[in-house]
């Protein structure tokens, strides 16, 4: 049975929540998921389904660097039994696919540097504003052929600030 890939919808949100719980072993991710939809941040959010079960799910929110319109990824969750079957990486990709033709013009990400690399993200240099920002997993990907990297501060969903609460 093949996997579909598709928007997520207001009636997926508690199947996602259980992923998300799963997928991380805790509430915070659930719980940002929630507060960037509230927000009206998310720029795509993604789910992968089998016969009617969410066994992934991708969002990214706006998340400006300097002048540049950027869109940040997270999280990315695939359950258990759907791991190493290429189910993340599809999400990813139309994820990308799908802000580029949003007009984001890049996306950066705090991830396996080995993971999201072979998407073509490379460490970001030259944007500052977040603790993690100049730490090899915080990786940028341009969305615009031949444009340059994003460079100033990154401005992250009010929700983001919410994880340190959880």
């Amino acid at each position: 049975m093949s996997m579909a890939l598709r928007p997520a919808r207001a009636e997926d949100a508690a199947a996602i929540d259980a992923l998300l719980r799963a997928a991380f072993g805790g509430e915070a991710e659930a719980r940002l998921v929630g507060l960037l939809r509230a927000e009206g941040a998310v720029v795509a959010e993604l789910v992968a389904e089998q016969a009617g079960v969410i066994l992934g799910q991708v969002m990214f929110t706006w998340a400006p660097v300097g002048a540049a319109r950027v869109a940040a990824l997270a999280p990315l969750a695939v359950a258990e039994v759907a791991r190493r079957q290429g189910t993340g990486a599809a999400l990813v990709r139309e994820g990308l696919a799908r802000c580029a033709a949003a007009g984001a013009t890049a996306a950066h990400v705090l991830g396996e540097p080995a993971y999201y690399g072979r998407f073509g993200f490379r460490a970001a240099q030259g944007i500052t504003g977040a603790p993690w920002c100049g730490h090899p997993a915080f990786q940028v990907l341009t969305l615009v052929p031949d444009a340059p990297p994003p460079q100033g501060e990154v401005r992250y969903a009010q929700a983001f600030a919410a994880l340190g609460d959880a």
